[in-house]
């Protein structure tokens, strides 16, 4: 399986706050995708799923696919941004291609691909 490389992940407290302060945001039934622009920086992603949407088990899940979209797509993204991707309730239960194509979908209405 491949992996998203390291220096690729938001890890920072800090961060995670100023994409949510002063990012923009869109959303749709399964993501939350907030962009804030990095300039003269790699593109780095962060995710999050909240305690309300279940247990631990449950909330990594989510987050794996949310990993697994951004890495699929992640040669069209443009450099210079930090991403958020927040799963909402509607993500619970679904499969790595209605994930995908959630997030491609936030991805143009946000315009963070190079094409």
């Amino acid at each position: 399986m491949l992996r998203l490389p390291k220096r690729r992940v938001l890890k920072k407290p800090s961060l995670f706050q100023e994409v949510y302060r002063k990012g923009r945001s869109e959303v749709n039934r399964y993501l939350v995708l907030y962009v804030f622009p990095a300039i003269g920086l790699d593109t780095r992603v962060g995710f999050a799923a909240g305690r309300k949407l279940g247990n631990a088990v449950t909330r990594n899940r989510l987050k794996r696919l949310m990993r697994e979209s951004f890495r699929q797509e992640l040669p069209r993204v443009r450099e210079g941004l930090f991403l958020l991707l927040v799963a909402r309730r509607g993500a619970l239960g679904v499969k790595q291609p209605v994930m995908a194509k959630a997030f491609r979908a936030l991805g143009k209405k946000m315009g963070i691909f190079e094409d």
